[in-house]
């Protein structure tokens, strides 16, 4: 059972760390953007470096005080926020945000956790260098928080997820002590990789303090073009045509629904498509290296191969970066859209790609039987992940449908699982997901998680009810 952080615990940690290391928690700590729960913690920690987050960890294990971890406070599960439960402390390394070093012979970057994304993709230009994680709240998320919950964003077919951009990391584990993996070698076969346990875990196994990031070559050429397709099987046979004609160089491959445009219609209006509103279209992205020649005529080859497959009806070809902007702000502006109407339910789901098609048809058909719903679903196709969010018809509102947010939600994971596909696919499980993660995680893995969970945090002290109960 966790205690609650109390005045007299605050002061005995207040002692041990510089002054103003510890706040009164204010209101932008205890919220998250989709406005589900409200927060609760004694007091925010924010402190400058590892050994002081050590301190911390150790001062909360031997009080059994629970921890928050808050990376930026952009998650869309409630992994970030305590909603209920003994008061607990909130961590935030918001101001651990070096650069710790730059190695561009080695394609590496080694940060401290707290650094915005953007920045980070930031001291990768200024060195002749990419580092490919983009996401919408790329302004405002910390890296810290990106590994924490593994995220995935636009390029993930191209260059992988936040895992697969990481060499090593530094960590401060339940106990207190430090785990110092901030090793920048591709090759380290020394038995049990700490770093892949730790990255995901959403806080739960320990709070990652730095990391040496994977850095990548800049494109010397970028396309981008958005394209009418006939269906999203229609958009699955685009994608492999893209592939089989410039493989490796494919770095996103949205999938964007009618329905998206209409939100924009009627929400951002400023916003829209060049090519009218097309039941499917797929935002295409290509990054060439030099003496690979035009990125226009690349894609304009492509459509010309899919208008002789039948597989496009429209596009555009992006001739500017002025243009390139504006394709992708359609992309960018669907979900505050949706936020603008208020969604029933949102799901983040990953399925085999082949199975895309089939499920976005079954899935329409299912939520039928319960209601009349607007489905809007968008995402990253390349890879398998939708957002498959369900709206109330025009002139309801989500209240009216209070009631079936969950058979909701049941009827779209029911019909992934069932597939084969992911009820989290780059979202992570925070505190939404711990219910999906007991009826649709495998057994044995349930088991080991919290088997490894009982050995490394024994009190429960890490983000407590996040991923597991």
């Amino acid at each position: 059972m966790l205690n609650p952080a109390t005045p007299a615990f605050l002061a005995a940690l207040a002692s041990q760390l510089p002054e103003g290391t510890l706040r009164p928690a204010e209101p932008r700590y205890l919220e998250e953007p989709r406005g589900r729960w409200k927060g609760l913690a004694a007091a925010v920690a924010l402190p400058r470096n590892t050994a002081e987050v050590a301190v911390i960890v150790r001062a909360c294990a031997a009080a059994r005080v629970g921890l928050v971890p808050w990376g930026g406070g952009t998650g869309l599960v409630g992994g970030q926020i305590l909603p209920e439960g003994p008061l607990p402390v909130l961590l935030s390394l918001e101001r651990m945000a070096a650069l710790r070093g730059a190695y561009p012979d080695e394609n590496v970057l080694v940060v401290e956790a707290g650094m915005i994304l953007a920045d980070v993709q930031q001291h990768a230009e200024r060195i002749g260098r990419l580092f490919p994680l983009a996401l919408a709240s790329e302004g405002t998320c910390q890296i810290g928080g990106n590994l924490a919950t593994n995220a995935g964003g636009l390029n993930v077919l191209r260059y992988g997820n936040t895992r697969d951009l990481c060499l090593g990391i530094e960590a401060v584990l339940p106990d207190g002590s430090i785990f110092n993996g901030l090793k920048r070698l591709r090759k380290d076969n020394t038995g049990y990789d700490l770093r892949h346990l730790l990255i995901g875990a959403e806080g739960t196994l320990g709070v990652i303090t730095a990391a040496s990031l994977r850095l990548y070559p800049r494109p010397a050429v970028v396309g981008t073009a958005l394209l009418a397709v006939q269906s999203p099987a229609a958009a699955l046979r685009l994608l492999s045509l893209a592939e089989s004609r410039m493989s490796g160089m494919v770095s996103a491959f949205e999938l964007i629904g009618k329905m998206g445009l209409q939100f924009l219609a009627e929400k951002i209006p400023e916003v829209s498509a060049p090519i009218g509103m097309p039941e499917w279209m797929v935002l295409i992205e290509i990054g060439l290296p030099a003496g690979f020649g035009n990125a226009e005529d690349h894609l304009g080859a492509l459509f010309e191969a899919a208008l002789e497959q039948d597989l496009v009806s429209d596009g555009v070809i992006a001739s500017s970066e002025a243009q390139r902007t504006a394709l992708w702000r359609i992309r960018e502006a669907i979900p505050e859209a949706n936020r603008m109407i208020g969604a029933v339910s949102s799901h983040d789901i990953s399925l085999p790609l082949s199975e895309v098609p089939g499920f976005i048809e079954e899935a329409g058909r299912r939520l039928a039987q319960i209601d009349g719903y607007r489905i809007n679903c968008f995402g990253h196709l390349g890879d398998g992940n939708l957002h498959y969010n369900v709206f109330p018809l025009p002139g309801k509102s989500r209240k009216d449908h209070d009631h079936q947010r969950d058979a909701v939600k049941q009827c779209v994971h029911d019909l992934v699982d069932a597939l084969g596909g992911s009820v989290s696919a780059e979202h992570g499980l925070g505190r939404l997901k711990v219910d999906d993660l007991e009826r649709y995680g495998d057994a044995g893995k349930v088991a080991a998680m919290r088997t490894i969970k009982a050995a490394l945090d024994p009190d429960g002290i890490m983000n407590p009810g996040a991923v597991l109960r």
